[in-house]
């Protein structure tokens, strides 16, 4: 059994999670259902609970800076937003749990899903990497990003991964100077999260950095060499789009 405190401002979101919760996660108890941030610190007090969901945008206090009044988190967070792309993509660089509205009741079975495999609060790291990405939601890219491991979580500066290739269900993130990180997520959840001006998926298997590149070769299909000596082939379904891009890089 999961024990969660609700926390939204508006009254119809609420009743809608509370019936999400109740149809399609019956192992979350629900301990309270908060209209501020303010009453939302006294029931995690209170109840002590295992995830907080939490909406963003409230009057008098944000989420944020509700989270700010505790000394430490021992308890999940899942974001409940409306935040547009640019935003949803500082949710993914930061790996913090994140629902987007209207919430989908396969996204949230997915999120709980998460939560229960989870043995780890989130850190004050992750909440300031979240919140360094919402307050610059024009950017596409940001310089850091949180990468999930069979043991927790690394921070890794995004100008220094070379490449990711697809490892099954996980994926193996090159960084400069050789060290190799195994995430555990596929490789399409780190394109998604690092999309943007300087990543590039060149094949269903490698995502690369374009800033890392030593050499484009011609030839049956083309390939290109990155800086760590490393060959990857060129897909042939994205072989123009690539020399487009490469062409204005």
């Amino acid at each position: 059994m999961i024990t969660c405190i609700m926390i939204d401002d508006e009254s119809n979101s609420l009743e809608m999670m509370e019936w999400l919760l109740k149809t399609y996660c019956p192992q979350v108890k629900i301990q309270a259902m908060c209209n501020s941030a303010e009453l939302g610190i006294e029931a995690i007090n209170k109840y002590k609970p295992d995830v907080v969901f939490l909406d963003i945008e409230m009057p008098h206090m944000n989420g944020f800076d509700m989270l700010e009044k505790f000394d430490k988190l021992n308890f999940d967070v899942v974001f409940c937003t409306a935040y547009d792309q640019f935003a949803i993509k500082a949710f993914k660089y930061s790996a913090l749990n994140y629902l987007l509205k209207p919430v989908d009741p396969d996204d949230l079975k997915e999120t709980i899903r998460r939560i229960e495999d989870k043995k780890v609060s989130p850190s004050r790291e992750q909440l300031e990497l979240l919140m360094q990405g919402i307050r610059n939601t024009q950017k596409p890219t940001a310089s850091r990003i949180a990468l999930t491991t069979g043991d927790g979580l690394l921070f890794v500066t995004t100008s220094d991964i070379l490449y990711c290739t697809a490892d099954s269900n996980y994926t193996s993130v090159v960084l400069k100077g050789g060290k190799k990180i195994l995430v555990s997520k596929v490789l399409k959840d780190i394109d998604e999260a690092l999309s943007g001006p300087d990543f590039y998926r060149i094949h269903n298997s490698y995502l690369i950095n374009l800033n890392h590149i030593s050499k484009y070769v011609r030839g049956d299909g083309g390939y290109v060499v990155m800086q760590d000596g490393v060959t990857v082939s060129i897909s042939r379904s994205r072989r123009q789009e690539f020399m487009e891009l490469f062409e204005k890089f």
